[in-house]
């Protein structure tokens, strides 16, 4: 045929048809053209062969997607049910309230980073007893004793477990007057280290008759650390005892407000006369700031307690009570905690969806069954047709089979102006295959 490219497939009565050297029409074919046979064989194998299974975090990713996209009602059994409206108000109500709740576990993550305290009422006891020395030939002590006593508790703790007294301070030291006790053992103190057991309380005894001021230096111990402000700096920023990062956000907030940093080089601050006295300079870098403002941190004020230890008989039983102001950790810290780690409705939600998918997915089978037969019913001999070229298509592409094998099998095909030319050209290649075949057999070479 004119055009025809070599080695096209020409067919003929009682001689294979085909390019040289394949095989005959109706055997299977062995590659498309084009395609080399070693990049045929692997997509046979996965036509032929079950698909490997992807890794196991992939396919739950598809799992996930396939499942949220398999929620859905597709349009066309919504208009064959209106009713189906109510299951997508549903389901657009859950998809905000799954929204909202992630919403709300990013704030409440970001909420415990946060040191998360309140302030309570810490009630401080401070009581003694006296016990008078004893004549020779009793029992018990010959000399007088007092013994002091500090203990306390939180007012209205709605907590189950307690916190012990000694929790709430960094140190203790008592105070007792020095001319009756000398300048070496005068002083009681208490300091917390890694390995300090927390108590309930503290007791000081003595040896001693007549009564004694003492004074108590309570230090509070603050997580996070507080500090107390240079006076100057207090007095222009409002702030007295503050964390470090609250002090930090209160003088970004002066500078901010008082337009100090410098409009052209932002990593510099142009003091005012405020803080030309406080930092003793008259520009400085925002890195700079930590570093000068340590020198004006100190340690915050202990609370000052005076009290008069009394041995009179009849006022020994009388205990003095203080409140001061505690921080403790807000009691929603521990439940948003556990809201995060709580796992308790997971399954069950699980479940339930898969039984929405799998209620989805048996409504959409019913969907195609119905359109399959709903079509068969409205014409009958179009759908068949249609129907079996749709199968035809379908096992050519798995088959592979090349050319159009309907037009093939008619004898007109034959007799077309290429079969001339096509017949020569494959009696040629025989000839010379069978030549070839001649020659490795009989070691010369014909000419």
């Amino acid at each position: 045929r004119p055009g025809m490219p070599p080695g096209s497939r020409m067919p003929m009565a009682g001689l294979q048809v085909g390019p040289p050297g394949a095989p005959p029409y109706g055997a299977a074919s062995p590659m498309r053209p084009g395609l080399p046979q070693s990049m045929m064989d692997p997509f046979r194998k996965r036509l032929l062969t079950p698909q490997a299974q992807p890794p196991l975090a992939t396919q739950r990713r598809g799992v996930k997607r396939r499942k949220m996209a398999d929620k859905v009602l597709p349009q066309r059994i919504r208009e064959l049910v209106p009713e189906s409206q109510a299951y997508m108000d549903l389901l657009a109500f859950e998809r905000k309230l799954d929204q909202t709740i992630a919403r709300k576990r990013m704030e409440i993550q970001e909420a415990i980073k946060k040191p998360l305290t309140q302030k309570r009422k810490l009630r401080i006891y401070i009581s003694n007893t006296f016990t008078p020395a004893k004549e020779e030939g009793e029992g018990g002590e010959r000399v007088a004793s007092w013994e002091l006593r500090v203990e306390g508790k939180l007012l209205e703790d709605p907590s189950k477990q307690k916190r012990k007294f000694s929790s709430f301070f960094k140190s203790l030291v008592i105070e007792l007057d020095k001319e009756l006790y000398g300048p070496d053992n005068h002083l009681v103190e208490w300091h917390r280290l890694p390995t300090t057991q927390e108590t309930d309380g503290f007791q000081v005894k003595r040896p001693g008759d007549v009564n004694v001021k003492c004074t108590l230096l309570l230090m509070l111990d603050h997580q996070p650390p507080q500090y107390k402000l240079d006076p100057r700096l207090a007095r222009l920023l409002g702030v007295h005892t503050q964390t470090r990062a609250s002090i930090m956000q209160a003088l970004w907030l002066y500078i901010k407000h008082n337009k100090l940093q410098d409009s052209h080089e932002k990593e510099y601050i142009n003091c005012n006369r405020y803080f030309r006295q406080i930092f003793n300079c008259v520009r400085m870098r925002f890195s700079e700031i930590p570093m000068k403002l340590a020198g004006l941190l100190q340690h915050p004020d202990p609370i000052i307690i005076n009290h008069t230890i009394s041995v009179d008989p009849n006022d020994q039983k009388k205990t003095a009570c203080y409140d001061i102001d505690v921080e403790v950790d807000d009691p929603l810290k521990a439940q948003m905690s556990n809201f995060l780690a709580s796992t308790t409705n997971q399954q069950e939600i699980a479940s339930l969806d898969a039984k929405i998918h799998e209620t989805i997915e048996s409504i959409n089978q019913l969907k195609t069954q119905r359109d399959f037969m709903l079509s068969f019913s409205n014409n009958p001999q179009d759908f068949i047709q249609e129907w079996i070229k749709s199968q035809r298509r379908d096992l050519k592409i798995i088959t592979d089979v090349i050319g159009n094998p309907e037009e093939e099998r008619r004898a007109e095909f034959y007799q077309q102006p290429w079969a001339q030319e096509a017949v020569g050209r494959h009696i040629f290649a025989k000839v010379q295959q069978r030549r070839q075949e001649l020659e490795q057999v009989l070691g010369i070479r014909l000419t």
